[in-house]
């Protein structure tokens, strides 16, 4: 049916209409445009600022800077929220984008340290069944762990050691288990187990140090023997790497042998500590010859070594100390422990990243956090460019600002080319009592040429000054000073010719 045209009066009409009202809706339209042009202003200065920071010299000063500016560009996206006309979702992206790219600074841990250890927003990609969840397994533990501490001396003397001369240890110990929690702590959650009981029995075998080993043969952070190893999986995975070491793996093993101990033991947490450090065949023996009574009796007591009548009440006496830290004056150390990967940009072992790293935000470095994080490597190897590490959002943010230029890095390869050899001189071998009268006069060498010293050098593809002065034993400050370069970059490129005044 086809359209019948408008009468001429109400053509007039709409047009009419149509004059009034689009200078209005114009105008409205740029009075939008320009709140949304200033928002867009404010997030680009922002993300300006932050990115200034990242190559600041001063890394606290640094840190400070990204959040502040961080915290403009949430309030940009907060007002633009507000604001007619406004993509949230662009303005949204730009401030995920940086914050991903930024270290958590601060622990999930309260500010009087005295909060739950446990952080389940570290877990969330975990498949861990309802059931076990930390609220019910810990209010469920914590009276048993309750009764155990309030009638209990031998447990109350080893909460007594671990607050005394232990303290260190029992602080070294929570502080590497943060950065390994993420790992280790699901398997004792699928199990149905404890994660205060995980942590005592890292703390009392390994206090957290993924490498330690004993003389009669476990090594690992749950210090695992290689027979009991390979019958939960640990042991060589083709490579050469004993997962032993692994955190991950050697918990999920804990968490086996634990469950097995226990389904054997009457659930009795004591005897199966037992088990895990004097052996589960005694155990087993003097659980079935006693009737199943209590570890605590004397006649069950009395057939386990002193090694594990010390044992069992120490790794009571940390998970309930990690349960509860508010009633024994504990503060524990703040960990930013949230993970991340480094991509190596070149060729660095883990002792030459924990110099560049410095140790910002931690008191003794980043060589136990990386060396517990990548059990694989030796903390000298030399890894390749492109080597992938387990770190942290800290880590790999410390990482990029040191570690991939600048002078820092280049102290840190300095340091690791330093070789105690070449610092020794060799006088000449000593000569026997007497036998200087006898011995023949030595004959005077013929003079050796030294080798002409070369006056200029051109700069290569990948050249530092730093590195230019170590390899030519110039003095940097000499070599900057010939060549008029400036602190703190001396910027040089490929191509260049340097005088080389001051080498030698």
């Amino acid at each position: 049916m086809p359209l019948r045209p408008l009468p001429l009066i109400a053509m007039l009409s709409l047009t009419l209409l149509a004059g009034l009202s689009a200078p209005a809706a114009q105008a409205q339209s740029k009075r939008e445009q320009a709140a949304v042009a200033v928002l867009q202003q404010r997030m680009d200065a922002a993300e300006k600022r932050y990115r200034d920071a990242m190559l600041a010299v001063d890394e606290e000063a640094a840190a400070t800077a990204t959040s502040i500016a961080l915290a403009e560009m949430k309030g940009v996206v907060d007002a633009c929220a507000k604001q007619h006309g406004c993509s949230v979702e662009t303005m949204l992206a730009t401030y995920e984008r940086l914050l991903r790219a930024t270290p958590q600074f601060d622990d999930a841990t309260a500010e009087d340290g005295n909060a739950d250890p446990i952080d389940e927003s570290d877990l969330d990609d975990v498949d861990v069944p309802d059931s076990a969840n930390a609220a019910s397994l810990l209010s469920e533990e914590g009276q048993r762990f309750v009764k155990m501490v309030q009638f209990n001396p031998a447990v109350q003397a080893g909460i007594r050691r671990w607050l005394t001369d232990m303290r260190p240890s029992l602080m070294d110990s929570y502080e590497n288990y943060r950065y390994m929690q993420h790992l280790m702590s699901p398997a004792f959650k699928q199990h149905g187990l404890p994660e205060a009981l995980l942590f005592g029995i890292m703390a009392k075998e390994s206090n957290g140090k993924v490498h330690a080993g004993s003389r009669a043969g476990a090594v690992g952070p749950l210090q695992f023997m290689p027979a009991t190893g390979r019958r939960f999986g640990l042991g060589n995975d083709g490579s050469g790497f004993d997962t032993r070491y692994d955190p991950r793996a050697s918990a999920d093993a804990a968490a086996q042998y634990l469950t097995e101990r226990m389904a054997q033991l009457n659930n009795s947490i004591e005897l199966s500590l037992a088990g895990y450090n004097g052996g589960e065949g005694r155990a087993l023996r003097v659980f079935r010859e006693t009737g199943g009574r209590s570890f605590w009796d004397m006649d069950v007591y009395n057939q386990f070594p002193a090694e594990t009548k010390d044992y069992v009440p120490m790794v009571i006496a940390a998970a309930w100390l990690y349960l509860h830290p508010k009633d024994y004056g504990i503060r524990w150390p703040r960990v930013s422990a949230r993970p991340a990967a480094i991509t190596l940009s070149q060729p660095a072992s883990l002792y030459q990243l924990t110099i560049c790293l410095g140790n910002w935000g931690s008191r003794d470095g980043y060589l136990r956090a990386l060396r517990n994080l990548n059990p694989r490597w030796q903390p000298g190897d030399l890894l390749p460019a492109g080597s992938v590490l387990n770190a942290t959002t800290r880590i790999a943010w410390l990482y990029r600002f040191n570690c991939t230029r600048g002078k820092r890095l280049d102290l840190a390869q300095q340091l690791m080319a330093s070789n105690v050899q070449s610092a020794l001189v060799r006088v000449g071998d000593p000569i026997p009592a007497g036998a200087a009268a006898t011995a023949p006069a030595p004959q005077p060498a013929a003079p050796v040429r030294a080798p002409a010293k070369p006056k200029t050098y051109k700069v290569q593809r990948g050249d530092t000054l730093g590195g230019i002065a170590r390899k030519l034993r110039c003095d940097i400050g000499d070599l900057a000073k010939a060549n008029r370069l400036k602190k703190p970059q001396y910027a040089i490129k490929p191509g260049q010719t340097l005088k080389l005044d001051g080498c030698g």
